[in-house]
């Protein structure tokens, strides 16, 4: 009775000294972390290490417009070996040859990615054809712009399907040879809508707001079982002026335009960044709905940002069938 009483004291000071010793090491990390960010935050990106993406093979879902097609552009320019995948075959064909009147390649793939088969089929057509992917961009995204009792119920699961679901399929697909390869990047491009719910986007904040699990999930299982040279970023724009969102009028902020999301996302790639979020000045006001009390965090989104006012002149999108 005494030995088991001795021992279960005994575990509960090597308890005690584990979490203690544990708790000091992270605090002594934590302040090497905090001055690494602020230097390289203030280091600007012409002298910091940028990775290199030359002979890379980058898919790029929802490439066929947007800043899909700024990526592969962009992409291209790098080097990469660009391959686009879009359910819009007209657009697909524009991207292509944006791409080509810059001296380059593209391949091109009309995916619908509501349709998992099809996913699957298509990234085994892709590495038959290009090869293993080293770079996966999930920007393929859409929204119909309509309060929750005006959206068809078509509507809502295909927006599920697009925004979030396909990321499940995509990554399956890809990350594997990732593995094997012992490299690899995963891109998972959510929105501001996915940190702060926005009025008139019940289906798309809530798929973005998946987005953000989906992508800091990953990422731990990632790092939990050692696969440190495989990189995950989560992209986070605010509204972007490609015509998705088109008829809102933000208050406070304009707009981002295409080429500024496509550089910055690509800037972020090379960099290896867990997040980026734009403009960067947004990070430090979302905390505020958990510190601020909720009634007062609504007066600040409806009288002085007015949020759900500017959503109001979103143009509807037609509703899937």
């Amino acid at each position: 009775m005494l030995e088991d009483r001795k021992m279960k004291t005994q575990s509960q000071v090597s308890s005690i000294f584990d979490i203690a010793k544990d708790t000091v090491l992270f605090l002594v990390l934590s302040f090497y972390y905090i001055l690494e960010s602020l230097f390289w935050t203030l280091v600007p990106n012409a002298f910091r290490p940028m990775k290199s993406l030359k002979g890379d093979i980058v898919l790029v879902t929802g490439g066929g417009g947007g800043v899909g097609r700024r990526l592969a552009i962009r992409l291209a320019r790098l080097g990469a070996k660009v391959v686009i995948w879009d359910v819009n075959e007209d657009a697909l064909n524009k991207t292509c040859s944006a791409v080509r009147d810059e001296g380059y390649e593209a391949k091109s793939y009309v995916v619908d990615l509501a349709d998992r088969a099809a996913v699957y089929k298509s990234a085994q057509k892709v590495k038959r054809e290009v090869g293993k992917v080293d770079v996966l961009i999930n920007n393929a995204g859409v929204v119909f712009g309509e309060t929750l009792l005006e959206l068809n119920d078509a509507a809502i699961e295909r927006t599920y399907k697009v925004n979030i679901l396909s990321h499940y399929w995509t990554v399956k697909a890809f990350l594997p040879d990732m593995i094997e390869n012992g490299k690899g990047h995963i891109v998972t491009v959510g929105s501001v809508a996915g940190l702060l719910g926005t009025y008139r986007c019940t289906d798309y904040s809530a798929t973005k707001f998946a987005t953000v699990g989906f992508h800091e999930s990953l990422f731990t299982e990632l790092r939990a079982h050692g696969h440190s040279s495989i990189y995950a970023t989560l992209v986070c724009p605010y509204y972007i002026n490609t015509g998705m969102f088109d008829g809102v009028t933000p208050r406070l902020m304009p707009m981002l335009e295409p080429d500024y999301v496509a550089e910055t996302m690509i800037d972020s790639i090379r960099k290896n960044e867990v997040n980026c979020i734009m403009p960067g000045s947004v990070r430090y006001l979302l905390p505020l709905k958990c510190l601020l009390p909720a009634k007062m965090c609504w007066d600040l989104m409806h009288r002085v940002m007015k949020g759900p006012q500017s959503m109001m002149e979103l143009k509807k999108k037609p509703q899937a069938i």
